[in-house]
């Protein structure tokens, strides 16, 4: 039986960084990205309801948003694939300022 999984093209790396969410229709909700990769990211959600396929844009406390497709969702986190790939240096500087297991609060706009 093949596999319908996909190899990721870029490293991820664990982090923990606030972001706001939100969907197409303009569905918004505060969250955190875990990790992010130069392709694509995972958040997690407090309650915001979403479906592989569906349009999202991601935005990170300090950031641009990032606009991106779901690609999976396991419980209350979802993998997004960026539109357009991040810079390679971005991701790492993003990976040193809020590696995983640094504190950071999750904002609420």
């Amino acid at each position: 039986m093949a596999s319908s999984i996909t190899p990721r093209r870029g490293q991820r790396h664990p982090v923990t960084i606030a972001a706001q969410c939100r969907t197409q229709s303009g569905l918004r909700d505060s969250g955190r990205i875990s990790d992010i990769s130069p392709e694509g990211c995972c958040v997690a959600t407090n309650s915001l309801f979403v479906r592989v396929g569906l349009r999202v844009l991601i935005k990170p406390d300090g950031m641009e948003g990032l606009s991106g497709v779901v690609r999976w969702i396991e419980g209350n986190r979802a993998g997004v694939q960026f539109d357009a790939p991040l810079y390679g240096p971005i991701v790492e500087h993003l990976s040193n300022q809020f590696a995983a297991g640094n504190p950071v609060s999750l904002s609420r706009h």
